[in-house]
């Protein structure tokens, strides 16, 4: 009987007798074959019970009625065992496994998964571009560990190049983070997605950060070297501006503080001579003419002010160098007027009298 070289199928022959017998068998050979299942792959016992049109793959050592058969399909086809040997190239489901298994130098191996290395690209629910060459959409991606732990890395071919994470509204840039440019670690932000300003930048030797904008803490600018001097200010009672602040003028020095104290310091005013008026008396001392001092800056109440006398130019008895602080006025927000320098004593040695005075007030 001649048959069909692919699945062996039976011709029917001229002038056959009860050609029925050979269509059928061809059908049923054809029932086996088509979308081919199997039981089970390698299999060499028979199941007891065996189930109209099951389908085992025997192994290399089948026994009882499938003895002699070994590599060959065995079908149970009304009430018996059916042989079918399997040629290269035909695939079978094993449905104990849900593997595909392809027939090659007489063995079932299991079907090799497509090669996916070096694809063009790859598009999870969305499309891949040249350059977006993974695309992803869904409303999370999760890249979990492997019994330990897990890294994502993003390497550049050069320090000018650039590795980062962007983050984007809309398909306009908000924010990102990485090496941008650069080595150093930097984190930048955008409101329009063009115009870019660095928020924090790590230094990749030391890990110092910068924060090129200044930092805020609870609401608040917080303190650094770049602004610990400058303006003082206040509202509401709390600090606005730098926490010294620090100067000087043709009348002083002064310095402020954040808390709204205020120094001002006046030195070596020179008061002339100590015998320019008085009579040289208990009650008419020798004493200077009066000066007045203006304070560098002015402040917001009358300060509390205390001064140091000494003689321009130390000489003569110990007498003609002692010296008290005598005033018309007390210190005001602006400066003190009319102070002069007596002296304790009748001597008329003649001395020059340098003043210093320290005011202690505030500017708010």
């Amino acid at each position: 009987m001649s048959r069909s070289e692919r699945l062996s199928l039976p011709y029917l022959q001229p002038a056959q007798a009860q050609k029925h017998v050979t269509h059928n068998e061809a059908l049923q050979q054809l029932d086996v074959l088509v979308q081919l299942a199997v039981e089970g792959i390698d299999a060499d016992t028979p199941p007891s019970l065996p189930v109209a049109g099951e389908v085992h793959a025997l192994g290399a050592s089948p026994t009882e009625a499938w003895a002699g058969h070994a590599g060959e399909l065995a079908a149970w086809i009304e009430g018996s065992w059916q042989f079918i040997a399997p040629q290269d190239g035909w695939q079978a489901l094993d449905k104990s496994t849900g593997r595909l298994h392809r027939h090659a130098g007489g063995n079932w191996e299991d079907l090799a998964l497509p090669d996916l290395a070096n694809l063009p690209g790859v598009g999870i629910n969305s499309g891949h571009d040249s350059t977006n060459r993974l695309s992803v959409s869904a409303p999370a991606t999760l890249l979990n560990h492997e019994g330990a732990g897990h890294q994502l890395k993003l390497n550049k071919a050069t320090e000018g190049d650039t590795a980062s994470l962007l983050f984007q509204t809309g398909w306009s840039g908000r924010a990102e983070m990485g090496t941008t440019g650069g080595e150093n670690f930097a984190i930048k932000v955008s409101a329009d997605g063009a115009n870019w300003r660095d928020a924090a930048i790590f230094d990749r030797a030391t890990g110092v950060p910068e924060f090129p904008q200044g930092a805020r803490i609870a609401g608040a600018e917080a303190y650094h070297r770049g602004n610990i001097l400058g303006s003082v200010a206040l509202s509401g009672g709390l600090p606005t501006g730098a926490v010294l602040e620090s100067g000087s003028t043709a009348n002083g020095s002064y310095l402020r503080l954040a808390d709204g104290t205020q120094i001002c310091w006046v030195t070596g005013v020179d008061m002339g001579s100590i015998i320019a008026a008085g009579a040289g008396t208990w009650a008419e001392p020798y004493r200077t003419a009066p000066v007045s001092l203006t304070w560098p800056v002015a402040f917001s109440e009358a300060p509390a002010a205390t001064a140091l006398l000494s003689p321009k130019a130390p000489a003569g008895p110990l007498e003609s160098r002692a010296m008290a602080l005598g005033s018309e006025e007390t210190p005001s927000v602006t400066g003190w007027n009319s102070l002069h320098a007596a002296r304790v004593g009748g001597s008329a040695h003649d001395n020059d009298v340098l003043l210093s005075v320290i005011a202690v007030g505030r500017w708010q």
